[in-house]
């Protein structure tokens, strides 16, 4: 009785702040009628509502409360409404709530998982891409040295080529000069063949007549 009491005093109390909506829920009890009027009767039922269902305070008279259920409005007793959600509701909005995180939990452990899969895989291609990268500097120095040798072998060569022409310049010049010098020998011999023939024929004319003159 004191329970109802204080229900009623406080449904009172409210009942002049009805202009701005307010709330109720169905207490943790069987199924409550909703009725067209405040009366007990048996054509005025309206519908039935479970424990935990929230309802729209329209107003409030003689221990009966005015409501409002989507689009149904009716009344019921008030000594069956409470201003708080029944600990069977919370209950059952808490189990919702569990299974709710159990399940992002779930799925956040094969989220991990995935990632963790998906960290190792990059880890290992980028050791992977760092040993790459190590033979790829290493083949680069490779190359550039070898570039390097490349064009010292061919200002060598370049300067061997220059050095040969040269040489062959030198020799060719070494050859017409020889050429000529065994050109001017054989004009020598020949000439001195020649002076010495020339001597010979006029000592061969002359000492003969030389001779025969002393004999006289």
């Amino acid at each position: 009785m004191k329970s109802i009491k204080y229900s009623l005093l406080f449904l009172i109390l409210t009942s002049s702040f009805v202009g701005a909506k307010s709330y109720v829920y169905v207490t943790d009890m069987v199924d409550i009628p909703m009725r067209s009027d405040n009366k007990i009767t048996s054509d005025n039922l309206l519908r039935m509502l479970p424990s935990g269902t929230k309802l729209e305070i329209l107003s409030t008279e003689n221990g009966w409360t005015q409501v409002k259920f989507e689009k149904t409005t009716g009344w019921m007793i008030s000594r069956y409404l409470t201003n708080n959600q029944p600990a069977q509701a919370q209950l059952e909005k808490l189990k919702q709530t569990y299974s709710a995180n159990k399940l992002l939990i779930t799925k956040q452990k094969e989220s991990s998982k995935n990632l963790e899969v998906e960290l190792k895989t990059l880890k290992e291609n980028n050791t992977k891409l760092s040993i790459q990268t190590s033979k790829s500097q290493a083949e680069k120095e490779y190359i550039e040295q070898t570039y390097k040798d490349a064009l010292k072998l061919e200002h060598s060569n370049t300067a061997l080529k220059t050095e040969v022409l040269h040489l062959k310049s030198e020799i060719q010049l070494l050859k017409n000069n020889d050429t000529f010098a065994q050109d001017s020998s054989s004009r020598n011999w020949f000439i001195v063949g020649a002076l010495i023939l020339f001597f010979g024929i006029v000592i061969g004319l002359i000492f003969p007549k030389f001779t025969n003159q002393r004999r006289y």
